[in-house]
């Protein structure tokens, strides 16, 4: 987002990209992602790892950016970091989930401590991964996440 942008506006160019590409046979396979983290190198480096296992993917530095970036774009996958600009982790996903987002939501942290991992998890995130992280293991992680959804989908699809 430049300095001149709002985040009304970038919300509605990352709406209008999706909608003008949206009909596009690789976009419309193509899964997406948000990832949230302050820390640019950090940044640069989910951004990387969600890209080469096939992830269209948005970065944002602050809390609120994302989560006016997820709601815009409703990905598949959200990773987010609980120390950050704005508003925190915790509450990022808090209003994702209060606005019915069913992403898949990692937690990429720095902070170890139980409480950390018992408030993301009860706010509604699905994985916890702390930092420095291996960029192998947390595509491990994405896959186990998103395989167990496509499981219980699959099986609520058979029993219906």
């Amino acid at each position: 987002m430049t300095t001149t942008d709002t985040p009304n506006d970038r919300a509605s160019s990352v709406r209008s990209a999706r909608h003008e590409y949206s009909h596009s046979p690789d976009f419309a396979d193509c899964r997406t992602a948000v990832v949230i983290d302050g820390d640019e190198r950090i940044r640069a480096q989910l951004v990387q790892t969600l890209e080469a296992a096939g992830y269209a993917t948005d970065a944002c530095a602050n809390g609120i950016e994302g989560v006016e970036t997820v709601l815009a774009t409703s990905p598949d996958l959200v990773t987010v970091d609980v120390n950050l600009l704005g508003i925190d982790g915790i509450l990022v996903i808090r209003r994702i989930r209060e606005a019915g987002s069913t992403a898949h939501i990692i937690v990429i942290s720095g902070l170890q401590d139980e409480t950390d991992k018992i408030l993301s998890f009860t706010a509604g995130a699905d994985d916890y991964v702390t930092k420095p992280f291996r960029p192998r293991e947390l595509r491990a992680r994405i896959d186990a996440v998103t395989r167990r959804s496509t499981q219980q989908a699959t099986k609520t699809r058979h029993t219906a």
